[in-house]
């Protein structure tokens, strides 16, 4: 029995007898220990969001620091040492160990603990079973644990800030030698420390990918409605669809390396260890033989494609929503099925340029560039569609839309930016300067999170049946946008003027740096209205999240359709129920069936059959009269 068929028997009055209906569950069953998959994604999004806003929080400490160094952090700085330690912030002041322990806690809760739930994983669990026309996931159980490992994952990442020591403090990155000894030694437990839980709780966020990965896959290729082939799937699972890929194929080889990183540290192994380490003056007692540059090979496999599943989710909300406000199909669209295929494959062969400082050879590198230039090509294909998709619509600039189109401005600027990164020679200047953390934050921050924004507001009427405010959406869109630029335009000027992305209290780089001025600044000046950008922003987002919480029970009631957008999910009722669907779905159509000639409405569903007159073909033209 296939899946259509499953759900037409449960919503059918007299599908079945009273033995085998469908219970009521309790409440821990229904929202919390849930199988249901709209609720996991759900679970998955307010989590992500409390992730995003605590990482988020982390980096405006980080920028009190860089903006006004040495000095006390006022208001919530006397109570920041009772909350991480006493050795953190002492007099309100922040410690080099403890800025350490920020940065690398900021990157990787919002990576992998933010991002990824929320753009993957949050948005795929709700919106992909229902643009499909599935009643559910194909694997429900195995949803929800992929949802607790990646909580336990979360909250074994929390522990860490508060053991001895504080939270890890190596980067995001985890680099070896220095991530095998970090949080060792006398007064450091060899589990109950940050950097150990940094890694046992990596374990279980990749565990949860890689479950969520496989339930991704096999949902989409076996759970379609009827008539929705491949051409006719929305954009957006496609985007999941490759993303799942990624996932399942890349973090397989960095929980390896965890496993072994994690090795080197409790079980004195030497896997990533070389011979002849000194560490604090005398030689480490170790077998030797392991390979720093393992680590780094292993990391940047996975992290290279982990680019491409936090812009891919994206890229995909952008597309419904730019064709569903701009009123006409979507342009280019199997352009941007291919584009996102050829994605996936050349995300896995462009890793090494992450690792230009390592001194590979001349051969090495040039595959590496030539890699890394090609995967622009599919990018600005789907940019580009993007662009075109507007060109000549009748343009709803309603909240979702003001944020998907200030996407492409935001990511193009990202995408341009790291063209120079792709030669080895630019980079050799550029490493490790805050010219990187300009590039990478354009695609991720305004690029991505936009992207998520835009799919929160545009999806939030399926979810609860309301809508959020328009006001206080552009309330929190137009500070946003403006302050992520004046936090990160100017980084590109630091970096070539040689800031250090990495460093406590800047070091040379600053020293440098200070010696050019920039716009009437030099730059470690430019510190300090980026930190109040930063603020700023941070303030921002309150709109947003009363916003959020107060519509979900007192916004303005809507209908199923409230966009009047062309896809399966908007037949179903808002909120849906168990099983999704009153009745079966089937699609008789593409997905973006927009302003059809003749057609009464400017939008026509997917689940509309296809009528005669539309099948007409166009009379063949006359047989030319020779003169």
């Amino acid at each position: 029995m296939d899946a259509s068929t499953s759900v037409e028997t449960h919503h059918e009055p007299h599908g079945h007898d009273a033995a085998h209906e469908h219970h009521e569950l309790g409440w821990w069953r229904k929202y919390i220990f849930s199988t249901d998959h709209k609720v996991i994604g759900i679970q998955y999004g307010l989590c992500g969001l409390v992730f995003l806003f605590f990482g988020f929080c982390l980096m405006m400490m980080m920028r009190w620091q860089l903006a006004y160094p040495g000095q006390a952090m006022p208001v919530i700085g006397k109570w920041l040492p009772h909350i991480f330690g006493a050795g953190t912030m002492p007099d309100g002041k922040m410690t080099p160990d403890f800025y350490n322990s920020l940065g690398a806690m900021h990157g990787t809760i919002m990576i992998f603990a933010g991002v990824v739930p929320l753009a993957f994983a949050a948005f795929g669990n709700f919106v992909v079973p229902l643009q499909i026309g599935a009643p559910d996931m194909t694997f429900p159980k195995v949803n929800a644990a992929s949802f607790w490992a990646f909580a336990v994952g979360g909250v074994i990442m929390m522990i860490s800030f508060f053991v001895p020591g504080g939270a890890a403090k190596s980067g995001w990155t985890s680099y070896t030698p220095l991530a095998a000894f970090s949080d060792t030694g006398p007064g450091h437990n060899p589990v109950f420390n940050g950097q150990t839980l940094w890694l046992i709780g990596f374990i279980f966020l990749i565990s949860s990918s890689l479950l969520g990965a496989i339930n991704f896959i096999t949902t989409i290729i076996q759970l379609r409605a009827k008539g929705l082939t491949w051409m006719r799937l929305p954009f957006f699972v496609w985007a999941q669809f490759v993303t799942a890929f990624l996932l399942l194929l890349a973090f397989p080889p960095l929980e390896a390396a965890i496993v072994m990183q994690l090795m080197d540290r409790v079980a004195h192994t030497s896997f990533f260890l070389p011979s002849g380490l000194v560490v604090n003056g005398a030689p480490v007692s170790i077998s030797g033989g392991g390979s720093p540059l393992l680590w780094q090979h292993l990391f940047w496999f996975l992290g290279h494609p982990e680019v491409y599943v936090l812009i891919l989710p994206a890229f995909g909300i952008v597309a419904e929503i730019l064709a569903n406000n701009s009123r006409k199909p979507l342009w280019g669209y199997k352009s941007l099925v291919f584009s996102v295929l050829v994605i996936g494959f050349l995300s896995f062969i462009v890793w090494a340029h992450h690792m230009w400082m390592t001194g590979m050879g001349s051969a090495v590198s040039a595959f590496f560039q030539t890699t890394t230039l090609l995967i622009s090509i599919p990018s600005v294909i789907i940019l580009s569609a993007f662009f075109i998709s507007l060109w000549g619509g009748s343009i709803r600039f309603t909240v979702p839309m003001l944020f998907a189109t200030a996407f492409l401005p935001m990511f193009g600027i990202g995408g341009l930016t790291g063209i120079p990164l792709a030669f080895n020679s630019a980079d050799l200047y550029l490493h490790d300067t805050y010219y990187i953390i300009a590039h990478f934050h354009y695609i991720v921050a305004p690029g991505t999170i936009f992207g998520l924004f835009a799919g929160i507001y545009y999806w939030f009427p399926k979810a609860t049946g309301r809508k959020m405010n328009d006001f206080w959406g552009k309330v929190h869109f137009w500070p946003t946008l403006i302050c992520m630029n004046v936090i990160f335009l100017p980084m590109f000027l630091q970096g070539m003027a040689g800031m250090h992305r990495r460093w406590y209290d800047g070091g040379q780089g600053w020293t440098v740096a200070n010696e050019h001025t920039i716009w009437g600044l030099t730059g470690f000046q430019w510190n300090a209205p980026i930190s109040w950008a930063a603020w700023i922003m941070g303030l921002a987002q309150i709109p947003f999240i009363i916003n959020f919480f107060w519509s979900i029970w007192h916004g303005q009631k809507v209908n199923d359709n409230p966009w009047e957008a062309t896809t399966l999910e908007w037949t179903a009722p808002s909120p849906p129920p168990h099983g999704n669907f009153i009745h079966t779905p089937v699609a008789y159509r593409g997905p973006y069936e927009y302003s059809l000639p003749g057609s009464e409405r400017d939008y026509t569903m997917q689940n509309e059959p296809v009528e005669p007159a539309e099948r007409t073909r166009r009379k063949p033209p006359a047989e030319p009269v020779l003169v």
